[in-house]
């Protein structure tokens, strides 16, 4: 076992799981970290997780599992619930949205960075050259106004859920 690998065991239900987390980029691994494990390992969505250490909820996900006094071998609690069937359902459709929009993005990239080549190197004689390109321009200009109405669309969506979420919490 290298020094920046460490492996805790994870009470869930009647269930124990052992997990281990490796260090990325050379930071140790954070609650963040244990918490997409433990999302892996059993199903329950790293929202609904609380995870419990010596008596403790640990809720700061942005800090390494050290600080909370975690390390090789030791042993935590964790409650939560999986999702419904549905909203698996639904969180996969999503979950494939999201994929999709991340390769539009690089392609976006790509293509932005072909326009700005272009941008600099069109001499004035280049008048078909000039009119394709701002039409390529307005093109991606509707696109990103259309990717505007999505994301309104997706917050929208999420302020319903968070709504939700909050009347089922009460």
């Amino acid at each position: 076992m290298t020094e920046n690998t460490m492996t805790v065991t994870v009470a869930y239900g009647t269930t124990k799981h052992n997990i281990t987390l490796t260090a990325q980029d050379g930071h140790e691994p954070l609650l963040k970290d244990l918490c997409e494990a433990l999302t892996d390992a059993t199903g329950v969505p790293a929202p609904s997780q609380k995870v419990i250490f010596k008596g403790k909820s640990l809720k700061e996900m942005e800090e390494p599992l050290s600080s909370f006094g975690i390390k090789q071998g030791c042993k935590l609690m964790m409650i939560g619930k999986r999702n419904s069937p549905e909203e698996e359902v639904e969180l996969k459709k999503l979950k494939d949205i999201e994929k999709s929009m991340e390769q539009t993005a690089k392609k976006l990239e790509k293509v932005d960075g072909e326009l700005t080549g272009l941008k600099n190197g069109l001499p004035e004689s280049f008048s078909d050259c000039r009119m394709k390109k701002k039409g390529l321009v307005k093109t991606v200009q509707g696109f990103l106004a259309q990717c505007d109405k999505i994301e309104a669309g997706i917050s929208d969506h999420l302020a319903k859920i968070q709504t939700k979420n909050l009347a089922l919490a009460d």
